[in-house]
């Protein structure tokens, strides 16, 4: 009985020393998180990624039982370097799209976007739109790919910023085509839209919720989404795929990440929250009336969107000899 009992005592002083060694090396204990608050870093004030951070932040808060705070910097892959550094604890997380995992194709980067994260959740997706100007005689993808062939290297296209997703659109048409057209590089979305209505370029894969405006208002022509299939943003929209690309597909997608090593229970924490509330009708409403699609994903799900988006993106980047600025 005696013996026991030391056995006993000694199984639990163990098990307690683990527990305080793991919380001393920033391990929470599953039970009692969250019990601070909790940061998103994001890119860019006032982007499309700002503005998914701040309403999952709003809308996860109440369950978590912590405020969730939006923190935001201005390099596409400066939040993948902060929570790669950040302690695995569950308090420091990424919304993220393409640079945080396209990123090292483009520049040296102080992490791995495979080994140094634990995937969440897919949260957002938004297809690009193909769009000419309004007084373009073009009025389909077909017909821009006539265009294109019967007067190579004189259409101009519009980007703005190297290895964005409407850069590495056109870079994906213009692989699969073979085509030989002039890329604009502009400092913003908005000059090099406004660039486009006034004609000085010819077509642009714009960014689904900066050209929707301009859509409704008749100031651009849109030819056709980006998605593999005919997105419910915008009805009755081809895809590139039908109008004349086979196999074309480029989406912009975002994901929420923490640093590698938090712990499973505390991952699973914030998935269960993060997927419920992206699947509530209210914020699928939300985000459509500002272009962008609900998701919500398992951490599986994530990881293996994000291993096949750079074996394919990570192709177009290389044979395009695509560098960051």
């Amino acid at each position: 009985m005696v013996l026991r009992t030391r056995i006993s005592v000694c199984i639990l002083s163990a098990g307690l020393f683990v527990c305080s060694a793991a919380q001393a090396a920033g391990q929470p204990s599953p039970s009692s998180y969250p019990n601070k608050p909790i940061r998103i870093v994001v890119t860019g004030v006032g982007s499309g990624g700002d503005f998914a951070a701040r309403l999952i932040a709003q809308g996860i808060s109440a369950g978590l039982g912590q405020q969730v705070i939006v923190e935001n910097r201005i390099s596409g892959i400066a939040p993948g370097e902060i929570v790669s550094k950040a302690s695995p604890d569950g308090y420091t997380l990424c919304l993220s799209a393409a640079p945080l995992w396209i990123g090292p194709f483009l520049q040296k980067t102080s992490y791995d976007p495979v080994r140094d994260f634990a995937p969440v959740t897919l949260a957002i997706s938004s297809p690009n739109v193909l769009v000419v100007p309004a007084s373009s005689p073009v009025k389909s993808v077909a017909e821009l790919i006539a265009l294109m062939k019967a007067k190579p290297g004189v259409l101009n296209y519009a980007t703005s910023g190297t290895g964005g997703s409407g850069h590495l659109a056109s870079e994906l048409f213009k692989s699969m085509l073979g085509a030989d057209v002039v890329r604009i590089n502009y400092k913003s979305g908005s000059l090099a839209l406004n660039e486009l209505i006034g004609g000085q370029v010819q077509f642009m894969f714009a960014n689904a919720g900066a050209v929707a405006g301009h859509l409704r208002s008749g100031r651009v022509h849109a030819l056709a989404v980006t998605s593999a299939k005919p997105s419910p943003l915008f009805p009755g929209l081809p895809t590139v795929a039908a109008g004349g690309v086979p196999g074309y597909e480029l989406v912009s997608i975002q994901g929420i990440f923490a640093p590698a090593g938090t712990p499973a229970a505390v991952v699973r924490r914030l998935n269960q929250e993060i997927v419920s509330f992206l699947q509530k009708s209210e914020t699928r409403e939300r985000f459509s009336g500002a272009g962008v699609e609900s998701l919500g994903s398992t951490p599986e799900e994530l990881a293996a969107t994000v291993k096949a988006e750079m074996a394919r993106l990570g192709k177009v980047i290389r044979e395009a000899g695509i560098r960051a600025d």
